[in-house]
């Protein structure tokens, strides 16, 4: 008995069950780069790192844009209390001069100011309304903004969707990836 050992050369390729093609989401320059073509990698594992410094940048600049929209809308909030403060006391103000005016006590140019009065704090009150609409809007808005910043920042750092191995490394460490086009598979 011996092991029979058989050396067959033949032309062909390999096809893989599973091929996926990894190509980055986002415009940058590779800062670290960890695998080598034939390396075997688990789903998960690091594979490369482009440069988050300018999306970092973006993100805290739409962070910072969010806070200073929460800022106005608790100054906004402070200044319609203060504006309903105003209010109860014009309309306080105008019944006491209809109270005068029933009696004969007032002139009709102060029950029409202390009216007029009342009127101008509700537009005012009304406006302030407003612009809590707009400014919640706004920080609706400006929300989804840092969502997306944050999403584009952690598309920096791209892992392994599979386990397998590395067939074709097209990029280099300190070269600029490029996002794919209809005609451009990208890097």
């Amino acid at each position: 008995k011996r092991d029979l050992q058989a050396i067959v050369s033949a032309s062909g390729k390999i096809q893989p069950r599973t091929l996926v093609n990894i190509s980055a989401d986002t415009m940058g320059r590779v800062t670290q780069l960890s695998v080598e073509e034939g390396q075997r990698v688990k789903k998960g594992d690091f594979l490369l790192q482009i440069d988050p410094r300018n999306l970092t940048t973006a993100y805290n600049q739409t962070a910072a844009s969010l806070a200073a929209s929460r800022s106005t809308m608790e100054q906004l909030r402070v200044s319609i209390e203060g504006t309903r403060t105003n209010l109860k006391a014009a309309q306080d103000a105008l019944a006491r001069q209809q109270q005068l005016w029933k009696q004969g006590l007032t002139t009709r140019e102060q029950l029409e100011q202390a009216d007029n009065q009342v009127k101008v704090r509700q537009a005012e009150l009304a406006s302030q309304e407003r612009q809590i609409e707009t400014q919640r809007l706004r920080m609706t808005q400006e929300q989804a903004v840092v969502e997306n910043a944050k999403l584009n920042l952690s598309k920096v750092r791209i892992e392994s969707p599979i386990t397998g191995i590395i067939t074709r490394r097209n990029i280099e460490e300190g070269e600029t990836v490029v996002i794919g086009t209809m005609n451009n598979a990208g890097t």
